[in-house]
């Protein structure tokens, strides 16, 4: 998850606020079936069983001649039919609690189990049957699934189900309001982190957010200007200082041949001549990260111009060519990233071949700088990106360099949403990495 991440966040609050809505709506139901519907089936049924044994009685006490009267106003007040149980019947398969407490019912008025059954109309409708004992014969009560009229289960699902989409409806919207300006804030606060500088966050929601989003705002504004001023602050500092150093470098040269100690004044001379590399350094970066105006760029063909300015007597570099690849992009920042890790590579391969490809996919455009040197042992891959920091300890110009070059190249890489990988190399040595995401309104391939 990293630190925080706005989608687990809105998840979350989301899985809070659903499974409590649904829990309550449940709770609801519940409640409301166990202390009113329930009940009211109770009372139906007691009324069902109760109309179904006084017919019953009845009809034992009528004459023959009014029986058929009788059963005829049965069905019309009372929707029931009556006959004769001489035809089997199957006994009910349905879960409707209504046939449950129906028999309950018939057993409280009868002292005797009397199990409901069923059988189908030839319309398709579904009857379903009572035998009703009295005074040693048996009459058939029987009623149409219509005559019911209620359906719980089917009205419980239906309730859930559209009590289940509105609670999600309802706790998406609510958790969206909460968790927008939050994830906007954080995913402003990774830009800054990585040396970005994205728009001003949108101020709404609640009152706590419109007041943090405000005052990051603000913070933004400030560490922006920060950085501007510390930058043109030291471009500022590096060019005055190339001023008195001049003047030492031609007052050294004007000395005569034995106007001192000639290893002292080499000494002097190469080290004004770092001096004035840190300080070119200085006011290249700043240049460089700058930099705004973005320029097609041949990726093919800055390798290859770099390679040739590089290239030396004792160490090959290999390019391998691959199809034309270009990209707006900011070349200066381009160039300076490929040079460093050219010169490293150079530096620290033991004198031996170096490989440098690239490839260019759909997605991204991926360059390779292989050496076979002694490689870079694994605790030190992110320490080698720090300012000054070398693994070779001496600091002497003719060993290693200023420590500044990888800094420099995590920094534009940053800058620039690209990113930079030290990988080691099978067999020894390391392969820097520098992925440079495509644009693909910008992009051209050929």
């Amino acid at each position: 998850m990293r630190f925080f991440q706005p989608q687990k966040y809105f998840w979350k609050i989301l899985t809070t606020i659903g499974v409590v809505s649904i829990v309550f709506q449940l709770i609801t139901i519940s409640t409301l079936a166990y202390f009113m519907v329930l009940p009211l089936g109770q009372r139906a049924t007691d009324d069902l069983a109760s109309v179904m044994v006084h017919g019953a009685e009845t009809w034992q006490a009528l004459s023959s001649s009014k029986r058929q009267a009788f059963i005829e106003k049965m069905n019309n007040r009372h929707d029931l039919l009556m006959t004769s149980a001489d035809k089997p019947l199957e006994v009910t398969s349905s879960f409707l609690p209504y046939f449950y407490y129906l028999e309950k019912s018939l057993y409280k008025q009868l002292g005797q189990t009397i199990l409901i059954k069923q059988n189908q109309a030839e319309d398709g409708e579904e009857w379903f049957w009572a035998d009703i004992p009295v005074s040693g014969d048996t009459i058939r009560f029987g009623f149409p699934r219509s005559r019911i009229g209620v359906n719980p289960p089917f009205a419980f699902f239906l309730l859930i189900t559209i009590g289940f989409y509105l609670t999600i409806i309802t706790a998406v919207k609510i958790t969206r309001r909460l968790t927008v300006p939050i994830e906007r804030l954080h995913q402003a606060a990774q830009a800054v982190g990585k040396g970005h500088w994205p728009k001003p966050v949108k101020i709404e929601g609640p009152e706590e957010l419109t007041v943090l989003a405000r005052e990051f705002n603000r913070m933004n504004v400030q560490v922006r200007e920060l950085l501007s001023n510390r930058t043109t602050l030291l471009a500022g500092i590096a060019h005055d200082l190339r001023t008195p150093l001049t003047q030492i470098q031609l007052a050294l040269s004007m000395l005569p041949n034995d106007g001192g100690d000639s290893k002292l004044m080499e000494s002097i001379e190469e080290d004004l001549g770092v001096i004035n590399n840190l300080i070119g350094e200085t006011l290249s970066i700043s240049l460089e990260l700058e930099e705004e105006e973005e320029v097609l760029t041949d990726i093919g063909q800055e390798l290859n111009i770099i390679v040739n300015n590089i290239q030396t007597n004792e160490t090959e570099i290999h390019l391998s060519h691959e199809k034309s690849c270009c990209q707006l992009l900011h070349p200066l920042a381009l160039r300076r990233i490929f040079t460093n890790l050219l010169v490293n590579a150079v530096r620290y391969g033991n004198n031996k071949p170096i490989k440098v490809s690239y490839d260019c996919n759909r997605d991204e455009i991926i360059v390779q700088i292989i050496d076979k040197g002694s490689g870079i042992p694994s605790e030190f891959i992110e320490a080698v990106f720090r300012p000054f920091y070398r693994l070779e300890k001496s600091r002497g110009s003719k060993t290693g360099g200023s420590g500044l070059g990888l800094a420099i190249v995590r920094q534009l890489a940053d800058a620039n949403k690209w990113s930079v990988q030290l990988l080691p190399r099978p067999g020894g040595g390391t392969v820097a990495v520098l992925t440079i995401p495509l644009n693909l309104n910008k992009s051209v391939e050929s």
